[in-house]
């Protein structure tokens, strides 16, 4: 049997990212967060791009757009700067996140995308970093701590990242108003897609 206090860490885990996730609506801007779903719904493509756990959670988000049919991808930092960058076009967007809104590798990335004409987006918790500073639009990354007793991995933030996207992704489905006829189409795999396709015929 585990420790007591190994249980009680594993529990407080819960307790912690869910009380993040309800005090992310605190720092809900609307003004900003429509700026950011007209961006993506408007664009012809759309990149994203972080650096360890937020890269992880960028390129859930580019598989989410691809899946509503908004064209997407993960763009790799390091990739980014050796040709990567290609893939994104003048009027297309770019998402960068980044927690402290400092992280050096998407420097490059986002002198880039200005001299581009491509649109940025950051998601960071300072308003004030230089990757905000940057950015045509910024959505606040709220984090509590994380649910490690050091506070050092990433794992609550990553959650917070991933709420931001899973609501921007509902936003761009409410208005683009797509139907799940058309994510039957594209996704016929899986028990999603057996579900859809079968309820489509």
């Amino acid at each position: 049997m585990l420790k007591e206090s190994t249980l009680l860490a594993a529990k407080a885990a819960y307790d912690i990212e869910a009380a993040c996730i309800q005090e992310m609506k605190e720092y809900f801007d609307d003004a900003a967060f429509s700026k950011a779903v007209s961006l993506l719904c408007e664009a012809p493509r759309i990149g994203a791009a972080g650096c360890g756990h937020s890269g992880i959670i960028c390129m859930h988000f580019a598989h989410l757009m691809c899946c509503i049919e908004r064209p997407a991808k993960f763009i790799s930092p390091a990739e980014a700067v050796h040709g990567g960058t290609g893939y994104l076009q003048e009027g297309d967007v770019m998402i960068f996140a980044s927690r402290g809104g400092s992280t050096k590798e998407l420097f490059p990335i986002a002198d880039i995308c200005r001299a581009k004409g491509v649109r940025i987006i950051t998601i960071t918790e300072n308003l004030e970093s230089p990757l905000a500073k940057l950015a045509d639009v910024v959505l606040k990354q709220h984090v509590n701590r994380e649910t490690d007793k050091h506070n050092m991995q990433g794992t609550t933030s990553s959650t917070a990242l991933c709420m931001l996207f899973h609501a921007l992704q509902a936003a761009v489905i409410e208005e683009t108003d797509y139907q799940s006829e058309q994510f039957a189409l594209i996704h016929p795999g899986g028990a999603v897609g057996e579900r859809l396709n079968h309820k489509s015929l």
